[in-house]
C-alpha cells in the first residue's frame, strides 16, 4: 500500500499546486506527517485517509492503489 498511497498523495497535491504545508493545515494535520506520508517513513491512519478521500473528492480505492480510477 504504501509506495503506491505516497506517489498517489504526492500526485494529488501537486495536481492542485499546493505545498505539503498547504496541504497539512486544509486537513488539520501538520506538514511533518504530509512529508512522511509522501516519504513512505509512516503510514496513514484510517481517518487520514478518509480526510484525504474527502479533501481530494477520490475513493480509497484509487488513493490505496486498488483501482487506478
Amino acid at each position: 500500500m504504501e509506495i503506491i498511497f505516497a506517489e498517489r498523495l504526492k500526485a494529488l497535491r501537486l495536481e492542485k499546486n499546493m505545498t505539503q504545508a498547504q496541504l497539512a493545515k486544509a486537513l488539520n494535520t501538520t506538514q511533518r506527517k504530509i512529508s512522511y506520508w509522501e516519504s513512505k517513513k509512516i503510514e496513514p491512519d484510517l481517518s487520514a485517509i478518509m480526510k484525504l478521500c474527502d479533501y481530494f473528492s477520490i475513493s480509497s480505492d484509487f488513493l490505496l492503489g486498488r483501482t487506478d480510477y
